[in-house]
């Protein structure tokens, strides 16, 4: 028996102030000419302030096979960001985001790969914590995954040592500026986030 094809997840699509203009199907979004849309990042930590590194899937259509942070996502119409994180963070790695901070606002960026696709996103970055380092990763998203200090990822990162995806490389240097401590750095400001965000 055949059975239909699940339909891909809507994404916000954002004008020039960040507010929500329209809607595309994820499998959609990106190419060459990627609109603006929006997204979220975030950094999954653990009591011992290590944080959750994954490695994006090689079937990946945006930088396949690149180490980055915990997990990004878009969310669905009328989620709120902090229920997109704990809903992908879960569905993606098997884990239970808690204490879900918002940290960087307005981050933004524009990257494009050598094949021209082009990832286009405002992307609040938010912090959580796991309940539990125990992983049970969605294969179609992650290739791999681990846990390093907080600290030697940053230093790696923002010394060049380490390669990861272009965002995660800005993220990183603009969250470096918080504080030694990804448990102690001061919550963002929610009014700053992108129109399309405010729900």
């Amino acid at each position: 028996m055949n059975h239909p094809a699940t339909p891909s997840p809507s994404v916000i699509l954002c004008g020039a102030d960040g507010e929500a203009i329209g809607y595309l199907p994820k499998d959609q979004v990106h190419h060459r000419d990627t609109p603006l849309h929006l997204a979220f990042s975030s950094y999954i930590f653990d009591s011992d302030r290590r944080l959750l590194v994954t490695r994006r899937s090689s079937a990946k259509a945006t930088w396949p096979g690149v180490t980055t942070n915990s997990c990004c996502g878009h969310p669905e119409p009328e989620e709120p960001l902090t229920d997109a994180v704990r809903r992908r963070v879960h569905e993606e790695l098997g884990v239970k985001a808690e204490n879900i901070t918002l940290v960087l606002p307005t981050f933004s960026y524009r990257a494009q790969m050598p094949n021209g696709i082009v990832e286009y996103e405002l992307c609040p970055v938010f912090t959580a914590t796991a309940e539990s380092t125990t992983l049970q990763a969605d294969p179609e998203e992650v290739d791999g995954a681990e846990w390093i200090p907080w600290h030697s990822f940053a230093t790696r990162v923002c010394d060049g040592t380490l390669e990861v995806s272009p965002w995660c490389r800005m993220q990183v240097e603009q969250l470096v500026e918080l504080g030694p401590d990804p448990l102690r750095w001061a919550a963002g400001d929610p009014t700053q986030l992108p129109a399309a965000a405010t729900y």
